[in-house]
């Protein structure tokens, strides 16, 4: 199952994209639509919402990879039009850093039915794709892995993480900020325009950021909930920075009076400024007969817990990996980049699907980046691809991962410099699941 286009006895492999109900594919993708959500264990959708999850898929330009038996089923089981493994694909830019954007193929929608397990579907799947992936030009992929444990395997490393708090938003609530700006109450609708919108502002100064699918702008605004339906509760604020442009914005639904404490969730929190970001909170932390704000993808570094008189107001819990980037092109994402510090390294990669096999130089200087091939000397740094995927966005430290015996350092201190050099202006953030 090495190539898409093939077939053996057992399986065959086809690739199309989300359709209407205008178009050929139209049931096949219903299909498929299906199968992801037995392997994500969803309830069974009406057409109505599958007609409106394609629909966004179209927006997206998805395209969906299934893998469907040859033979017959016995009598009872799923029809033959039902893939046994799914697989999806769409591109979006990825912020690595300093103004940087790199176009970045997105893996979403991994499943292989539990019965046909163990046959190489997903590594067939997998491999071909991130060929075709490469050849088409793309540097780096990406995913957001259900399960840890699969995906190194592939060549993708964890590169940015989250985690859940919650906020005691009692009397000890206070933040250390004078506003420049104000929040005010909207319809959430208004969100379905607005989202994208705002959310691009504050993707162009994020690191680890990428841009959304359609699919986040009706769930933000309540209009559609994974199930389909209209969530009701969703409410929306705004921010408006001093000049009032509309730079932030957080979606929350309160958790009901039989929660205690009382608190109020957010759906999605983004801010395109710092005093949009602390102004966002200091609402959340006004609203009337709320003790605790609940957000479970909130940043690693986040400057609230430095901004309230009493940092302990904030609990974490669920600390997580986010983003796992794969390096398919060394030498065009080691360009791409701009630097922390200059300096000079020599890095040997290995790369067990040969993608991206081999040794090179990087120099930046003065903002001025170079890479050449360098197989004919010795490696300051030798490490795999999926720990370059971990130090691409400068959140996983190559001291780090020296220390666990993931990195080996050639030359004595090179590894303190790496981590220097792959630092980036902010701490990196991905608020993007896919």
């Amino acid at each position: 199952m090495a190539d898409p286009k093939e077939t053996n006895e057992k399986y065959h492999i086809k690739r199309f994209h989300s359709a209407g109900k205008e178009n050929p594919d139209y049931g096949q993708a219903r299909d498929w639509l299906q199968a992801v959500g037995f392997g994500f264990h969803d309830e069974r959708r009406s057409d109505e919402v599958i007609d409106k999850i394609l629909a966004m898929y179209q927006a997206d330009n998805r395209e969906l990879t299934g893998v469907y038996v040859n033979d017959e089923p016995p009598l009872h089981a799923l029809d033959q039009g039902f893939p046994v493994a799914t697989f999806g694909t769409l591109e979006n830019k990825l912020n690595i850093g300093f103004g940087q954007e790199l176009r970045t193929r997105q893996i979403t929608a991994v499943s292989v039915r539990g019965t046909h397990r163990r046959h190489g579907l997903l590594r067939g799947m997998m491999t071909a794709d991130l060929a075709a992936a490469k050849d088409d030009g793309f540097v780096l992929a990406a995913l957001t892995a259900s399960e840890a444990s699969i995906y190194g395997r592939f060549g993708f490393g964890v590169a940015t993480f989250e985690r859940s708090i919650k906020v005691d938003t009692g009397p000890k609530f206070r933040i250390r900020h004078e506003p420049v700006g104000r929040v005010e109450i909207a319809d959430p609708r208004v969100l379905l325009e607005l989202a994208p919108e705002v959310f691009e502002r504050a993707h162009r100064g994020t690191p680890g950021s990428i841009v959304r699918q359609d699919s986040y702008r009706h769930h933000v605004s309540g209009a559609m909930k994974r199930d389909g339906t209209e969530d009701k509760a969703i409410k929306c604020a705004l921010h408006y920075g001093p000049d009032g442009t509309i730079d932030g914005y957080v979606s929350y639904k309160f958790a009901g009076w039989d929660t205690k404490p009382y608190t109020m969730e957010i759906v999605d929190l983004v801010a395109a400024t710092d005093s949009g970001y602390l102004e966002l909170w200091q609402f959340l932390g006004s609203i009337d007969l709320v003790e605790q704000v609940s957000w479970p993808e909130a940043p690693i570094e986040d400057p609230l817990a430095w901004a309230l008189v009493d940092g302990r107001c904030v609990t974490s819990s669920d600390y997580r990996d986010m983003l796992w980037l794969r390096v398919l092109d060394v030498p065009a994402a080691l360009s791409a980049r701009r630097y922390g510090s200059d300096g000079r390294l020599v890095l040997e990669i290995r790369d067990a699907l040969g993608f991206a096999d081999g040794r090179w130089e990087l120099a930046s200087d003065g903002g001025v980046v170079t890479v050449r091939d360098a197989s004919g000397g010795p490696p300051d740094l030798s490490m795999d691809v999926t720990d370059l995927g971990s130090v691409y966005l400068g959140a996983v430290s190559p001291v780090t991962l020296a220390s666990a015996g993931r990195i080996r350092e050639h030359t004595p201190g090179v590894t303190l410099a790496a981590q220097q050099m792959f630092a980036v202006e902010r701490p990196a953030h991905c608020l993007t699941h896919f």
